[in-house]
């Protein structure tokens, strides 16, 4: 598995002012927005393309074009849905499909409560959207899905991550013939005793849309 923790000074500008108790939650929703567009530049880096042949105003020569199928953008409801427009902001020909899943407090352990993705996945590159990757579950639930329909190159986008939450991806899909990586603007120091990401930002789907 592998994990790129982005190194730009724009990222850390925005993550701090995410951080920030004080940001409002729309100024938190048009942070989001940007930093998502900044990660989903370095998640599509290897983002499958096929040669095209094309006349410029001054001669003809190649480019290249996303190859098909198209790529699938994957946000877990509800906080991934944040994340969305930042995402296909960069990659506007992608399709979505939508994974509903909640976390238990008690137990900290993901199920699927809603589902909207094609039956079958086989060759196509999958980008999760999740603004923390803290203990892992949700993550691991989700790719597992993913996997189980055929998807043969998963990335996971999140705002923050935690070093709990890496081991447990690795444990799951670290010898995985599939390619899986996490692409990430933090790694923190961990997790409290609630399973909350340490400094971390608080709740990111509460702070996206407020509590409800």
């Amino acid at each position: 598995m592998r994990t790129h923790v982005a190194d730009h000074p724009l990222v850390a500008h925005k993550l701090t002012a995410l951080r920030d108790e004080r940001t409002d939650s729309p100024t938190f929703r048009r942070l989001v927005d940007e930093l998502v567009t900044l990660l989903a530049y370095e998640a599509t880096r290897d983002v499958r393309t096929v040669p095209a042949r094309i006349t410029t105003p001054v001669a003809p020569t190649t480019g290249v074009r996303l190859a098909a199928p198209k790529p699938l953008v994957v946000p877990i409801l509800r906080a991934g849905l944040g994340m969305l427009d930042g995402m296909v902001r960069l990659l506007p020909t992608a399709e979505v499909g939508f994974l509903g899943m909640i976390r238990d407090e008690s137990t900290l352990k993901a199920s699927t409560y809603a589902t909207r993705l094609p039956e079958d996945l086989s060759g196509r590159q999958c980008y999760v959207l999740d603004p923390m990757l803290a203990t892992g579950g949700t993550l691991v639930a989700a790719l597992t899905f993913l996997l189980d329909r055929g998807a043969d190159d998963i990335t996971a986008i999140c705002l923050l991550a935690a070093p709990e939450g890496l081991a447990v991806l690795d444990q799951a899909f670290g010898s995985s013939s599939v390619p899986v990586s996490v692409v990430t603007a933090g790694l923190d120091e961990g997790l409290n005793e609630l399973g909350y990401i340490v400094p971390g930002l608080g709740d990111a789907g509460d702070r996206l849309y407020g509590v409800v």
